[in-house]
């Protein structure tokens, strides 16, 4: 092959840079209607540097990179009351933001662009994101946990005497919101426990209540398909609005704990049979990327994942004990089931860990945050105790939690540990949101472009 010809064919780094500088500020232009001049002379800022709209910048604007910014994404999968767990480092990621921004009063809401949460964890994302007042979130992350376990402990007193659950590890959400009506009694409680949550006035909170785009998942036996709880889509048309209780009821719908449920939109147009959000998508994080990359609408300038911030929360993989080869291989049927089912959705959330991570390539490390509890340095049977401990011994876990480091996918190279701490991972992410945040007040065109509720 003729080399010249090859190395004419190349494509030029530099040209292919100026040209998408050229085409950015001709969008720009179009779109919003810039005509100053000064906007012609593209200038290379650092991207250290923070721009507040007090700096001034000599006449030119910031690099394009700099330009587009990142949103800032929050994934929280599923996992029964190991949710405690992820709630205790949304309380800690809230905790650094306050630090970071020097806001006593930050919330989550006010740094996260887009949430997605599978279970408790999108029971989470609803307490997190949902507002009475379009302003302020129901919630403090401190909270969303707290409410939970106070929950758990009132309807666990109630019955104690007659609690279902056993003595194993998957018991532990069964003892908690369990009283002696067996499952039935369950989904009564935990729906009371959403409606006291979720109404403001007698009215019933709906996603179009809440700050940021939401994505909460659940499973619909009547289409035998995921369904896939979304503001953007509310906010379109009331056939895809629903009550929050009922979306937080149907991401928890346990099949061997709460009763499946039968839900219809605010119009009654779109209905459907859910149950666990957890059986089709135990990690969202994968889910809430896509959402940002092809949601041109409330995202105009996102390219690709580089142009994301992700904080992914996992539940630890706790198992329900140790076993070896002579005690499993006589097991019947019956007595995998429960196995399966936590084996499939430890599985399932690694896998899209690990395909995200890959997916980030070389700015997986500082793009992308996953946080995990490490099975090898956790003990399961810690949450194998009485109600009137086992909160304690998870707020343990939780904490033990945040000290490890956890386990990453590495570009072609399997696993390692990684070098800091997941608390220590909590709080450089937070320290970045809020730089990126401070950042926005000084771009040409907003970095994001949410939908808002008409009147």
């Amino acid at each position: 092959m003729d080399s010249n010809r090859e190395s004419s064919e190349e494509p030029s780094i530099v040209t292919d840079k100026l040209s998408y500088e050229i085409f950015s500020i001709l969008e720009s232009k179009f779109l919003f209607g810039y005509n100053d001049p000064k906007l012609w002379k593209p200038k290379q800022v650092s991207p250290e540097i923070s721009v507040t709209p007090t700096q001034s910048d000599d006449g030119g604007v910031l690099s394009m990179k700099n330009q587009r910014g990142k949103i800032c994404l929050l994934s929280i999968d599923g996992g029964g009351m190991r949710g405690i767990l992820a709630g205790k480092a949304l309380a800690q990621f809230e905790k650094a933001l306050k630090a970071k921004s020097g806001n006593p009063n930050a919330r989550i809401a006010d740094y996260i662009d887009v949430a997605a949460g599978t279970g408790v964890g999108g029971v989470f994302t609803a307490m997190l994101f949902g507002s009475k007042s379009q302003r302020v979130p129901i919630f403090k992350a401190e909270e969303t946990w707290r409410f939970l376990a106070e929950q758990g402990k009132r309807l666990y007193h109630q019955k104690s005497s007659s609690a279902g659950g056993g003595g194993g590890g998957g018991g532990l959400w069964k003892r908690l919101f369990r009283g002696g009506g067996g499952i039935s009694h369950a989904t009564t409680a935990f729906e009371n426990a959403m409606k006291e949550a979720f109404e403001v006035n007698g009215r019933s909170l709906t996603l179009k209540d809440t700050l940021k785009p939401v994505l909460i998942p659940c499973y619909d036996l009547s289409s035998s398909a995921p369904f896939l709880f979304s503001r953007a889509d509310a906010l379109e048309t009331d056939s895809f609005d629903f009550r929050l209780w009922e979306v937080c009821r149907a991401t928890s719908a346990e099949p061997d704990l709460f009763e499946p449920v039968s839900m219809k939109s605010i119009d009654g147009k779109t209905r459907c049979v859910a149950v666990d959000g957890g059986l089709a998508m135990s990690n969202p994080t994968a889910a809430a990327i896509t959402h940002v990359i092809h949601n041109k609408q409330e995202f105009p300038f996102v390219r690709g994942v580089e142009d994301l911030l992700v904080l992914s929360l996992g539940t630890g993989q706790l198992l329900e004990g140790n076993y070896d080869y002579d005690q499993v291989k006589g097991w019947k049927a019956k007595d995998w089931a429960r196995p399966m089912a936590r084996i499939s959705g430890d599985s399932s959330a690694d896998m899209v860990d690990h395909a995200v991570a890959m997916a980030f390539g070389q700015s997986r490390c500082s793009n992308y945050v996953r946080i995990q509890a490490n099975s090898s340095n956790m003990d399961g049977s810690r949450v194998n105790v009485d109600s009137d401990a086992n909160v304690k011994a998870l707020m343990g876990i939780g904490e033990e939690m945040l000290r490890q480091k956890n386990v990453e996918s590495v570009l072609f190279g399997g696993k390692k540990i990684g070098e800091e701490t997941n608390l220590e991972k909590l709080e450089w992410f937070a320290g970045e949101v809020v730089l990126e945040h401070e950042r926005r007040s000084g771009r040409i065109a907003p970095t994001v472009a949410f939908k808002q509720p008409t009147s």
